[in-house]
Formats: C-alpha cells, sequence, structure tokens
C-alpha cells in the first residue's frame, strides 16, 4: 500500500534530484564497480564482487523506494492554505506552558523535516499535536517524558 506524501516545490525538487543522481551517476558507477570486480577472477572467491552486487542491490531497493515516493508525491498549493488553524507548511510560533520558552516551527512532510532549520515533520509528536490547532489554543502532546503544553501564539506562512 502506497502513501500519499503531500510536499512544498522545494521538496519535490529535492526528492527528484534525488533520484536522478541514483539512477544517472549511482547505477553506472555500481555497473562499473562490478565489471571491474569480475575481471579479477574467480567469482566464486571474490568478495569485491559479492560486495558490488550487494551495493547494487541495495542502490537499486533505494531507487525503487524514492520513485514510489515520488510517484505518490502531491505538490502542496500554498495559496489555498487556511491561516486560521496550524497545517502543513504552517509557521506555528509556540510557547511552553511550564517553562514559558517560545518556539517556531515549520510544519513540512516527513521527508523535509530538519530541526535545525526549524521543520518539524506532520507526523512527529509535536507536529500531530499542533495541526488542526488555532492561535490562543493550548496542544496538549505526549512525548516520550510525558505530556507537554503549548499555546498557539500565531500562525502565518512564509
Amino acid at each position: 500500500m502506497s502513501t500519499i506524501s503531500y510536499y512544498t516545490a522545494e521538496g519535490l525538487k529535492k526528492l527528484k534530484e534525488e533520484l536522478d543522481h541514483l539512477k544517472s551517476v549511482m547505477r553506472p558507477k555500481a555497473s562499473a564497480d562490478i565489471a571491474e570486480a569480475r575481471d579479477k577472477g574467480d567469482l566464486s572467491e571474490n568478495a569485491e564482487y559479492d560486495a558490488a552486487k550487494e551495493a547494487q542491490g541495495m542502490l537499486e531497493m533505494r531507487i525503487a523506494k524514492l520513485e514510489e515516493v515520488y510517484s505518490n508525491a502531491r505538490l502542496i498549493d500554498e495559496s489555498h492554505l487556511d491561516l486560521s488553524k496550524v497545517l502543513v507548511l504552517s509557521n506555528v510560533k509556540i510557547k511552553n506552558q511550564t517553562n514559558g520558552m517560545e518556539l517556531t516551527y515549520t510544519l513540512v512532510a516527513e521527508s523535509e523535516a530538519d530541526l535545525k532549520t526549524g521543520k518539524i515533520s506532520v507526523t512527529s509528536p509535536i507536529g500531530k499535536g499542533l495541526l488542526g490547532k488555532s492561535v490562543g489554543e493550548i496542544a496538549e502532546i505526549t512525548v516520550p517524558n510525558g505530556t507537554l503544553k503549548f499555546e498557539i501564539l500565531e500562525i502565518s506562512r512564509d
């Protein structure tokens, strides 16, 4: 069963670039590595050949997985997003009710998540807890350490 994933234009472009790189650069390299190892003699005792074949198999699995993801990817039309609720691509300013710390996150698809740049996945516990909330609401989010309470201060788009 395949799952539809929603992407920003930037995220979809990165996914396509990675897939193209694997097909046009890495696949020919894997074939060349196998050919080079094959030329080294008896295949039954050739560890280099076995390793090259295994690497090629892993590469083909990665390509197949990315092709499936790409075929089920949908581009998000940012112009039609509702700013009254937290949705994918929302920039959300939240306040931790326990320590008063304010944080700003952008909710993105799982494959685009990058905590260093403030992008969290909508499938993460915090992302799931914030989805659908409006400004002024308190999101109670269960994490491994317990329950966190965040007040939604602001919702915006880039």
